[in-house]
């Protein structure tokens, strides 16, 4: 049986990156399938409804086509959950540990892949990485469950509060955005404990596990800390806070007079806070999206491309992608040949690789975008659909980013504009280089054409 088992895997273990894409492709099925039984919702769910909750959950999007509170039974909830934590960390865990059962070396694109995820430093093997990973995400769900449950009792039973605690926990570390609370977080958008909380859990969810293994290892934090830091780590933790204070300070300025205003003055800091934690990678929101500003949802548009960090649950083109392109930017513009960053130069090869993700998913984007306004709008003039294009924008990349955000067009897309978005969510997820590697043959060429420079700008 294992060597019948490794005959049938051995085009697929051969290159992890088309493993992964089967598991999560496989995994996305099944849950399609527990979605449509009975017990696990309270109506009639639709396959194609049933389809996109799943491919949300395992791609850890929070993009929803029916109301998961009323939709489903507590049985459909749990499977939910369950979906999400595969598809947070789960999948890509399990895919590895087989490829090591099996005894099967992957070749320099996959290895490739495994150590961009997790490893950007040769320190640990990948099984202890593995470990480690599957640790560190117990703890941090299960201390999340337990601070949230007080701030959720006061309001709910034990068994419910038990229940919303673990769910949004989970939900809020796999930045996965989806809500068993009928209007998401808006009745407790001025709790500070629980939304301290919440953002917590996302950011680390979002930094990635080999920023919080490197971040272990030097607790606890001394001002001869930030040097020792690899500058994987520095990047991601500097773009990371500038992000956040940036898109902060400017959701709070942009509504201040619009969707913050019914709150008081620290629960409008609060919000802003909320909604810029969430803007880039999980989803939930404390505020009616559909309400904002357009220069708001623009600004959101950019932070949900930008993403999460790389070996995170988050998608995205990542932080350090962003950060590597605007120091490239930057250098070149002083004249410098190459890339420096806390003293360091930052190597050719990541540089080409930062571009390559950037083109790649701007051509995704901008593909699902026109794919989506000729579902969704066809030869309806610009005129007659003012305002949607916007609003399919944002879902386009709402759902490239993973972040779950919308304006409310979700329910009402057509069966293929649902299609569309499954896709756009699925690769999103996976992200373009995996994807780009998948489907590609490895060719090594023994000659190299000659140089020339061409006129650029």
């Amino acid at each position: 049986m294992p060597d019948l088992l490794t005959k049938l895997l051995k085009p697929l273990i051969q290159t992890p990156a088309r493993f992964t894409i089967f598991s999560f492709a496989l995994l996305i099925l099944t849950g399609t399938f527990l979605l449509m039984l009975p017990q696990a919702a309270s109506k009639s769910i639709s396959l194609i409804d049933a389809l996109f909750t799943s491919a949300s959950a395992v791609c850890v999007t929070g993009l929803t086509v029916v109301d998961t509170s009323s939709a489903f039974s507590a049985l459909g909830q749990w499977i939910i959950l369950a979906l999400i934590q595969a598809g947070g960390i789960g999948i890509m865990t399990i895919s590895t540990i087989i490829i090591f059962m099996l005894k099967k070396r992957s070749n320099l694109a996959g290895r490739t892949i495994i150590h961009d995820t997790f490893i950007h430093n040769n320190k640990y093997t990948i099984s202890q990485t593995l470990w480690a990973v599957m640790l560190s995400t117990l703890i941090i769900e299960g201390t999340g469950a337990i601070i949230m449950f007080p701030c959720f009792h006061s309001n709910h039973g034990i068994l419910q509060s038990l229940q919303l605690s673990v769910f949004h926990s989970v939900s809020a570390f796999c930045n996965a955005g989806f809500s068993t609370l009928p209007d998401g977080m808006t009745l407790y958008r001025e709790n500070i404990p629980l939304n301290l909380v919440f953002c917590l859990l996302i950011i680390l969810g979002g930094i990635g596990f080999p920023v919080l293994m490197e971040l272990k290892e030097q607790f606890p934090f001394n001002r001869r800390t930030w040097p020792r830091l690899t500058l994987h780590t520095k990047i991601v933790l500097s773009t990371t806070g500038i992000l956040l204070f940036t898109s902060t300070i400017m959701i709070g300025l942009m509504e201040w007079h619009n969707t913050l205003s019914p709150l008081s003055l620290p629960g409008r800091v609060l919000a802003s806070f909320f909604q810029a934690v969430n803007a880039r990678t999980s989803g939930f929101n404390s505020l009616p999206i559909g309400a904002m500003a357009n220069e708001t949802l623009f600004i959101l548009i950019i932070f949900m491309f930008i993403g999460a960090s790389p070996g995170s649950c988050g998608g995205g083109i990542k932080t350090t992608t962003a950060a590597t392109i605007f120091i490239m930017g930057i250098s070149r513009l002083k004249g410098s040949e190459h890339s420096h960053l806390f003293n360091r130069k930052i190597s050719d090869k990541s540089v080409g690789k930062a571009i390559s993700i950037v083109l790649i998913s701007l051509g995704i984007v901008f593909l699902g975008i026109l794919l989506l306004n000729t579902t969704e709008l066809g030869d309806v003039s610009h005129i007659n659909s003012r305002g949607k294009f916007l609003e399919i924008c944002f879902e386009v990349i709402s759902a490239f980013g993973t972040v779950g955000l919308s304006t409310g067009i979700t329910p009402t897309l057509t069966v293929l504009g649902k299609l569309i978005i499954t896709f756009i969510m699925f690769i999103g997820r996976l992200g373009p280089l995996v994807i780009a590697i998948a489907v590609s043959r490895p060719s090594l060429s023994s000659y190299q054409y000659a140089e020339e420079n061409i006129m650029i700008g």
